[in-house]
């Protein structure tokens, strides 16, 4: 039996300043999703560009799907220098965070219906680097937390969640507002959600680097491949046991830890998971531009509202995932997401009402906090801290996969085949989490076990 921590001595774990710390690498984590997602879909809808168009902007997410490709470079590459004096964590974090700032700037000088191609390039720059400092912030919160404090996982995956939605949901409320102010255009917008940006670079120098025992395993199994190979003192067979250990290891270490058939169920339901709800959050600006809402209740729902409710959401989830576990948070965070993919199609079919907005709002923020706090909790215990930066994006990409490349599709669904019919669309979002849940009741056997050893091999 896996004895818990009582209610206040859980609560007593938010004090710990190490989850403030990624509360706050949250909010940069989540800020540059408002500056490629709602933002721009707002700036090119106001410039006229079609659904489809605007979809496939979308497609400049496809970052967050393949960053896995590069993520073993974070656990073993140094950055020259600037690793010596942030370590190797923050040094990802701190370069990746001013590439995006200076790429946000960028943005501000650009005529986007002259400059379409530009747009998207600088776009795709915000994309790659905030997918890879993505990689770096999840390790730096899978690190942080020594083995021995397992039972801070949850209430580090809700610091890390209510600070995403900080960034993406209250710091982006802001361009709303300014949006609606003849002295702010898009550009100046961007302007100002670039400076927003560099301030975020103070947070990483601020932080503490993590303590790892990663480089000394890494050299381990470096010396055993060097062996396999003979002539371990050949600087080619030293370049291929790098490499080895690099680009090998942590998947090998992944499927050998869970067992084939296992690893592949728990992709393929990542992978799933959250379609539905990825394929909503794509259309839902131009949604509720087009169905009559206000730039201004825009901002005041879509993000200070929902934020708000998810971040007091994300706290009780992640209470009830310590109580009685992340599987049975995932089971009712999938649940909750039809729900609330099934809020917004009442409002396509009778309109703008606020209070509707504010109901559906209240339903959207639950779902986003329970289902990102069991997610991250979930994906985090499935990693092996030598490979925490492979192994979280590995599994992290999955889920953006659908959130990303195939919600890019979203606007030609409702323009082609749908023909515009938003509650329909709303409908058919809500039944792509029953695929998933299926697939979790199937193996939720076995992820009773993973848990229970997760949480048993860590006393």
């Amino acid at each position: 039996m896996i004895l818990k921590a009582s209610l206040r001595d859980y609560l007593g774990y938010y004090k710990d300043r190490r989850l403030v710390t990624i509360f706050m690498l949250g909010i940069s984590s989540g800020f540059p999703w408002v500056l490629i997602g709602s933002v721009m879909s707002a700036w090119l809808k106001d410039e006229g560009l079609s659904r489809s168009m605007i979809g496939l902007f979308g497609i400049v997410f496809g970052a967050y799907t393949i960053n896995f490709l590069w993520s073993p470079l974070l656990d073993r590459v140094k950055i020259p220098r600037l690793t010596a004096m942030l370590g190797q964590r923050r040094s990802w974090i701190a370069t990746c965070q001013v590439i995006t700032m200076l790429a946000t700037i960028g943005m501000s000088y650009i005529v986007i219906k002259d400059n379409v191609f530009s747009a998207a390039l600088l776009c795709f720059i915000i994309a790659a680097a905030s997918a890879t400092h993505d990689i770096a912030i999840d390790a730096y919160r899978i690190d942080i937390l020594p083995e021995a404090e397992s039972e801070k996982a949850t209430a580090a995956a809700a610091m890390a969640t209510s600070g995403w939605w900080s960034g993406y949901a209250l710091l982006g409320a802001i361009p709303f507002f300014l949006a609606d102010s003849p002295a702010f255009d898009w550009p100046r917008i961007y302007l100002v959600l670039g400076i927003i940006m560099g301030l975020l670079v103070l947070v990483t120098l601020f932080a503490k680097e993590p303590e790892s025992k990663r480089d000394h395993i890494h050299k381990q199994l470096e010396l055993a491949y060097q062996a396999r190979l003979g002539h371990s003192q050949s600087a080619i067979n030293k370049a291929l046991a790098w490499f080895a250990v690099t680009l090998i290891e942590p998947f090998k270490s992944f499927f050998t830890k869970n067992g084939v058939k296992t690893a592949l169920a728990l992709l393929l339901f990542i992978f799933l998971f959250k379609i539905g709800e990825s394929f909503l959050a794509r259309m839902s600006i131009v949604f509720y531009k087009e169905i009559g809402f206000s730039n201004s209740q825009i901002g005041q729902y879509s993000k200070l509202g929902t934020g708000v409710i998810t971040i007091i959401f994300a706290f009780l989830s992640s209470i009830f995932n310590h109580k009685y576990g992340i599987v049975k948070g995932l089971f009712i965070s999938g649940l909750a997401m039809a729900a609330s993919n099934l809020m917004f199609s009442w409002i396509a079919v009778v309109g703008p009402q606020e209070h509707l907005y504010a109901m559906a709002i209240v339903v959207d923020g639950f779902t986003q906090a329970w289902s990102l706090v069991a997610m991250v909790a979930f994906i985090s215990m499935m990693c092996d801290r030598a490979f925490s930066a492979t192994h979280y994006a590995l599994l992290a990409s999955l889920g953006s996969l659908g959130r990303t490349v195939m919600s890019s599709y979203s606007g030609m669904v409702i323009d082609d085949w749908l023909q515009g019919d938003w509650a329909l669309f709303f409908v058919i979002t809500a039944l792509m989490v029953i695929p998933s849940l299926l697939l979790l009741y199937m193996i939720r056997h076995k992820l009773y076990d993973i848990e229970s050893a997760y949480h048993l091999s860590k006393k």
